[in-house]
């Protein structure tokens, strides 16, 4: 338990959240946080359960496919999620702080950017794939390492898979405004995904807009008392 205790936020959230940040770096510590998040308001939470439905999710893949093939994992992958989950981007309610809940976005199947990313990226990691977290300018991606080169997937549009450039003509749409030209650092097959406009997202980072995201929705919807849950939350960071 931490030396800081909430001022506003559940007591059963703020625990379980600071329980997992020792050890952030994991995947599973991260989900854990981002229920955490999810337990302030709701009190039926389980996340053993909701792993369970992410494990089964990934072993509903696996079992159709021989090997570890990774196209062939990412192709059944993206059928499992987005075609069968029918998971996605949750247009007509974006600010729904439901969007934000883990357990919410996986019964309903709509939810924002970070978090159907986090659903994507702890799947396919049970997979075997390797996957990171991309802070775009007002959006967040996935990055999937595939046969020594990055591939840009975007899991609030089902998946679609984007060059570079179709990741820039996006996040202007979206924004309306132009991002700054076209320029990586990092080669294609380098082993870490080197790119100024679309950095890696570390955990923590992951978790701190997680936490902002839902600390500026309830600030649009005028709940004072849950703002200020988010800061305890975030203080923590």
């Amino acid at each position: 338990m931490s030396a800081l205790q909430p001022i506003h936020c559940r007591p059963a959230a703020y625990d379980f959240f600071t329980a997992q940040l020792p050890q952030l770096n994991k995947i599973d510590r991260l989900l854990n946080a981002a229920l955490a998040v999810s337990m302030h308001e709701l009190t039926d939470v389980k996340p053993r359960a909701v792993r369970g439905q992410l494990d089964a999710l990934a072993d509903r893949v696996r079992s159709r496919v021989r090997g570890n093939n990774q196209q062939a994992l990412l192709a059944h992958l993206h059928s499992v999620l987005f075609d069968e989950q029918r998971l996605g981007g949750n247009l007509e309610d974006y600010h729904n702080p439901a969007n934000s809940y883990l357990s919410e976005v996986l019964k309903t199947g709509r939810g924002i950017p970070i978090t159907l990313t986090l659903i994507y990226k702890y799947v396919a990691q049970q997979l075997g794939l390797t996957v990171h977290g991309v802070n775009a300018p007002a959006h967040f991606l996935a990055c999937v390492r595939m046969e020594g080169h990055w591939t840009l997937v975007d899991p609030f549009f089902a998946g679609r898979i984007l060059s570079r450039a179709e990741a820039i003509a996006q996040i202007e749409q979206i924004t309306g405004r132009a991002l700054p030209a076209p320029h990586t650092d990092g080669e294609a097959d380098s082993p870490l995904f080197h790119d100024p406009l679309f950095p890696i997202a570390t955990h923590a980072q992951w978790l701190a807009r997680i936490v902002r995201n839902l600390r500026g929705v309830f600030q649009k919807l005028d709940r004072e008392q849950d703002v200020l849950a988010m800061v305890d939350l975030f203080r923590l960071l």
